[in-house]
């Protein structure tokens, strides 16, 4: 026969029930409170590699955006400049038609455009303006002529002599950044308001220091001309992203003709 346990009167149950949920509820409370008790920033070590940390990502940034800014804003902001000098030069000639012979060296104002050179080997079209002035001429996607002081160049129209011009190779139009794959009979255009000079590429320079400002002589040296001539120098830094030395290139003229009798075929073939 199975013996029967006592019966348990429900006000003890009732009594046990509420001391397990107190129980419960304190359990809880000691819980939560270990855990506001924790540091959030997980000590001062930590929280200084997380300033670090967000230091290093801030610089990050900042360095990527200015690379961009160098790389292509300037880029873009030099064309649409060079763009537009190339523009009112054109529509000037159109409205001033030349006749007379072309300005002399020193007939121009510093910074002012006077032609506009074609490199058509490289799809390169860009104005030529006085002076070879960082803010004024080459940061704005220009090409700088050089012509004032000890190192003043021949122009175009001059009978003899070295027309020698600078440009960047890199950001700010960029516009000699592919000289170097120039071969000799490789055709270079100046264009002014009178007439279309066609020079042939006839040698290149690959490195030389800045100092080195015999390469601008009327007979330049290093070219490989012997007597005078009319010659084209075309300088700008070496290596890319640098400006350690210089890269020059020499050309020779080969033809003159007035602006009334089209262009020269180097350019009437684009």
């Amino acid at each position: 026969m199975t013996s029967l346990a006592p019966s348990v009167p429900p006000e003890g149950r009732a009594a046990r029930r509420r001391a397990a949920q107190e129980a419960a509820r304190r359990a809880r409370r000691r819980g939560s409170g270990r855990r506001r008790k924790q540091p959030a920033s997980g000590g001062p070590i930590v929280v200084a590699s997380r300033i670090l940390g967000e230091l290093f990502i801030t610089m990050g940034v900042v360095m990527l955006l200015f690379v961009a800014y160098q790389l292509w804003y300037t880029n873009v902001l030099a064309q649409r400049t060079a763009d537009g000098a190339a523009g009112s030069l054109l529509q000037t000639w159109e409205q001033q038609p030349g006749g007379a012979a072309a300005a002399p060296p020193g007939a121009f104002e510093p910074g002012q455009g006077f032609a506009i050179l074609h490199i058509p080997k490289l799809d390169v079209k860009v104005p030529v303006a006085e002076g070879v002035s960082k803010p004024k001429v080459l940061d704005r996607g220009m090409v700088g002529h050089y012509g004032d002081g000890a190192l003043k160049t021949a122009m175009p129209a001059d009978r003899q002599g070295n027309f020698a011009v600078a440009g960047h190779r890199n950001t700010h139009g960029e516009p000699f950044r592919f000289i170097n794959r120039l071969v000799p009979g490789d055709p270079i255009v100046v264009e002014t308001r009178d007439a279309y000079y066609t020079y042939e590429m006839a040698s290149i320079l690959p490195q030389t220091p800045p100092t080195n400002v015999a390469v601008l002589k009327a007979v330049p040296e290093g070219s490989g001309f012997t007597a005078p001539g009319r010659y084209i120098t075309l300088t700008t830094c070496t290596p890319e992203f640098t400006s350690t030395y210089r890269m020059i290139v020499w050309g020779r003229m080969v033809d003159e003709r007035p602006r009334g009798q089209g262009a020269p075929p180097a350019l009437a073939a684009r």
